[in-house]
């Protein structure tokens, strides 16, 4: 499916970066590529890679037997840093119906799974009247579902952010009845209605304003090769890992990895790793309770 060609300045650089990339995850890249992605000219495509020959020599060299140009030798990527997260991140929006093969710069691409996830649905006109109000600085009248009450509730919130704790999208807002800031899971927004003025100053969330780095390390029942095995998963230097985050957002991450209050505690191959600074992280979720007025602005909206 040819694309339409992309406009202003900086398209022939974004070529040069796909002639870059295809040439180093795949190995070669040709004419048709750029023709069929971009929907340039035939004598386009070839300015280009002549263009790219010229800026990054000996990058790209032409194999008259498969009438296309293959990675040099000493090929070293110019117009862009190689990142696998950015190319398995394709792989990721792919299987998940979020970008269309041709959409992919990753064309060659190797038989691939991944395990599915149970998708929460978010309605757009919930999520664009929340960023009206984000962006307004107003208040929203909603109608939300939260676990706390059996039937769902109206109220007035503040919204000035989105979260995402690894699982689900939340607006982090004022709740003018609980009157605390708190996450709202965007899945349980019945209806977003009027907006007016707010005075809540995003500053004021304490919980969201403040970071700490959590640091984990493999579970000290692994030893050897496991141990090894976990620093490698997680890239620890010197055995640690640091995750830097808000500290309204640190339950989250500890739940993600079951290190959270309470879950159980679990032997080292089940749990692999530990939290080694939960200290510090009490010391700055006591410190935002105390400067926080009402409730400890920490907790999601239940």
């Amino acid at each position: 499916m040819t694309r339409t060609r992309e406009k202003g300045p900086w398209s022939v650089e974004r070529r040069l970066e796909f002639i870059d990339f295809k040439l180093f995850w795949e190995g070669r890249v040709n004419r048709s590529d750029l023709v069929d992605y971009f929907g340039v000219s035939v004598p386009q495509a070839s300015a280009d890679l002549a263009q790219y020959q010229e800026l990054a020599p000996a990058n790209a060299v032409y194999d008259k037997n498969r009438k296309t140009y293959v990675a040099g030798e000493k090929f070293k990527p110019v117009f862009f840093a190689p990142s696998a997260d950015r190319y398995l991140a394709q792989l990721r929006l792919i299987e998940s119906g979020l970008l269309r093969e041709e959409e992919a710069w990753a064309v060659r691409m190797p038989a691939y799974s991944i395990v599915p996830i149970l998708r929460r649905h978010i309605d757009a006109s919930t999520l664009r009247g929340i960023l009206v109000a984000i962006r307004a600085r107003a208040a929203l009248h909603v109608r939300y579902q939260s676990m706390s009450r059996p039937q769902p509730q109206r109220r007035w919130i503040s919204p000035h952010a989105l979260g995402f704790d690894g699982f689900r999208w939340h607006a982090r807002a004022w709740c003018h009845s609980r009157e605390r800031f708190a996450d709202f899971v965007l899945a349980r927004f019945l209806d977003v209605g009027e907006t007016r003025t707010s005075t809540i100053n995003p500053a004021d969330d304490i919980g969201w304003q403040r970071e700490i780095t959590l640091r984990f390390a493999p579970h000290p029942d692994l030893k050897g090769g496991k141990r090894k095995a976990i620093e490698l998963d997680y890239d620890m230097k010197d055995g640690v890992a640091a995750i830097k985050t808000r500290v309204c957002l640190s339950y989250y991450l500890e739940r993600q990895f079951g290190l959270d209050a309470e879950a159980p505690a679990g032997k080292g191959e089940r749990q692999q790793i530990v939290l080694i600074n939960r200290e510090e992280l009490e010391a700055a979720r006591k410190a935002v309770r105390d400067a926080c007025a009402t409730g400890d602005g920490l907790r999601e909206e239940y």
